[in-house]
């Protein structure tokens, strides 16, 4: 009778190794929760220990997961797991108050799990909203340019109704890392993601064109030495979702002011972080072109991870992304009295690459500017 009640619930249980794929923790971080009390598995085999986990739980491995993404302790995890969803958001609210000097990107995801906890009231206020404004769309143009020094053009650029994408590739093959890259994005595009699953998707559509691009440069004779930066939007109908890794950008501009929403993964950069140097210092630097993270072969220590986040969308916001030549010779004061002025986005893209070539060109130009309107 034991044996045959240990069948059945094994039937509709799945094994710790399918549910550590499906929730995104590893089979030795699983076994580590569940020693820690805090994600118990649903039975657990007394005649050969095996551990079985029900389907209901993937959302709070997957809350576990992103709570370990923004390094919140165990102990703290443990708690928020077994609050309500209000209080939950409230002690990852206190949590992050008492973070001294977090990435942009971690800042925005737990921003992100604050809001999913408190799905009610969000979904309530989204449904507000559109009764208010009504559907939103976006009107895009995109441009890339060879620029004035370089004999070819390594720079990409997409831009449509649901994808807005730049990316930036180097080396042999970088023309190609940069076209597989964008590419890759293309169907995860097309496809319709709940709000709820929309930062795995992007995770998901990351991976993706991570595989296309070390594909692409496979073929060249130093592999490891091509690739391609990436920054993409996926509009949902009332939010942006970003994927970004590299050193292109993206920008808003709301309310006639201009915020960058990436953060550069480059040698510079971290400088600038820790204060070794300042912008003005790092735009002159020998090395202001040096990358730490980007798509490309496996030699570039190993499998890099993209930065994804959530951005909530408003009439009238304006979004840029653009590689590195327009970003590093064209000030953001500049960018975003262009931007400003413009009349729409095909007269925003042709200043822009305008402005680099005025800057002196040197190098390829891709840009894709998005308006968020009220349709």
């Amino acid at each position: 009778m034991e044996r045959e009640a240990r069948a059945k619930s094994a039937a509709v249980l799945v094994t710790i190794g399918e549910f550590a794929r499906s929730s995104r923790l590893s089979a030795k971080a699983l076994r580590r929760y569940d020693e820690l009390g805090l994600l118990r598995p649903a039975l657990v085999d007394p005649v050969n220990g095996y551990r079985y986990y029900d389907g209901t739980q993937v959302g709070t491995a997957r809350l576990v997961a992103w709570l370990r993404r923004i390094g919140m302790p165990l102990a703290g995890i443990k708690e928020v797991v077994a609050l309500d969803a209000g209080a939950a958001a409230a002690a990852i609210r206190a949590y992050w108050a008492q973070v001294e000097a977090e990435t942009a990107a971690r800042r925005d995801l737990a921003a992100f799990l604050v809001d999913h906890l408190a799905a009610e009231e969000v979904e309530m206020s989204q449904v507000m909203d559109r009764g208010t404004l009504g559907t939103l769309g976006i009107r895009y143009a995109a441009q890339s340019d060879r620029g004035a020094v370089r004999g070819s053009n390594q720079d990409a650029v997409f831009a449509g109704a649901r994808l807005l994408a730049v990316a930036d590739g180097f080396g042999e093959r970088g023309a190609g890392a940069s076209t597989a890259a964008i590419d890759a994005l293309k169907p995860v595009a097309r496809s319709a993601v709940p709000a709820a699953e929309l930062l795995n998707a992007l995770e998901d559509a990351a991976d993706l064109a991570a595989r296309a691009v070390r594909d692409a440069v496979a073929g060249s004779g130093a592999p490891d030495e091509s690739g391609t930066t990436l920054t993409a939007m996926v509009w949902t109908g009332s939010q942006m979702g970003l994927v970004h890794i590299g050193d292109s950008r993206a920008y808003l501009l709301r309310g006639g002011e201009l915020f960058r929403i990436t953060h550069d993964h480059s040698l510079v950069q971290s400088m600038i972080d820790d204060g070794s140097l300042t912008e003005d210092e790092a735009a002159s630097h020998p090395q202001r072109a040096l990358l730490l993270k980007a798509l490309g072969g496996s030699g570039q220590g190993g499998p890099a991870r993209a930065d994804v986040q959530l951005r909530e969308a408003r009439p009238g916001d304006r979004y840029l992304l653009c590689s590195d030549g327009l970003s590093a010779v064209v000030d953001g004061r500049e960018l975003a009295g262009a931007l400003g002025a413009a009349d729409g986005p095909d007269t925003a893209v042709r200043e822009l690459v305008a402005l680099a070539h005025a800057a002196g060109g040197p190098d390829n130009v891709a840009c894709v500017v998005a308006d968020v309107v009220a349709l």
